[in-house]
């Protein structure tokens, strides 16, 4: 719910920035808080979760209505607040784990893994940025997309060796969680080809 929450804020943010109107405020953060595990239940042939459950849309509608009535969109600095990076890291990996472990569910090998954990933790903002006409923000900068790699590929390697449970996911998450945010500290970020 927290990862949800902070994606559609997210895409609330992006969608004033463009200077979207209302429904295009909307579209830009159903995209980015729902997009990418409806890309990975499309490709893990599943019932998508957030058409199956009323939850999750429900929690996007509200999010950006808070955020209408609150004129969140007033305060450019808010993306950049502690608060809404640590709800952003803590989406990025609980999303990243959610899609390791529909992955898992399916026996797919570790590319398949990998895949659906990246595509659900960045699949969404990705999403919202092609229709922006905008360079997905994972593809040039941060440590973004790294982590959702390293978070899928422990989830892969404890599911080796059957030690997938509840304290190791939540072992997962705290890591996953502590190396997005000494990253985004640090403002590390991969190579980039000039």
């Amino acid at each position: 719910m927290l990862g949800v929450s902070a994606a559609a804020l997210g895409g609330f943010y992006v969608a004033s920035r463009e200077k979207l109107d209302l429904l295009g405020a909307f579209i830009a953060s159903f995209c980015t808080a729902l997009g990418g595990g409806l890309i990975r239940d499309a490709l893990a042939s599943r019932p998508p979760f957030a058409f199956t459950n009323l939850w999750p849309p429900m929690l996007v509608l509200g999010v950006v209505s808070a955020a209408v009535l609150l004129k969140l969109n007033r305060h450019d600095k808010i993306e950049r607040t502690k608060i809404f990076i640590l709800c952003d890291t803590l989406g990025l990996v609980s999303f990243a784990i959610a899609g390791a472990l529909v992955g898992l569910e399916k026996e797919y090998n570790v590319f398949g893994v990998v895949m659906l954990g990246v595509i659900t933790a960045v699949g969404g903002s990705s999403l919202r940025d092609i229709l922006l006409n905008r360079m997905p923000f994972f593809l040039i900068g941060d440590f973004y997309a790294s982590v959702a790699i390293l978070v899928s590929l422990a989830m892969f390697a404890l599911h080796r060796f059957s030690a997938v449970n509840f304290a190791t996911i939540l072992a997962v998450l705290l890591a996953g969680a502590c190396i997005r945010l000494w990253a985004y500290h640090r403002k590390w970020s991969l190579p980039k080809f000039d």
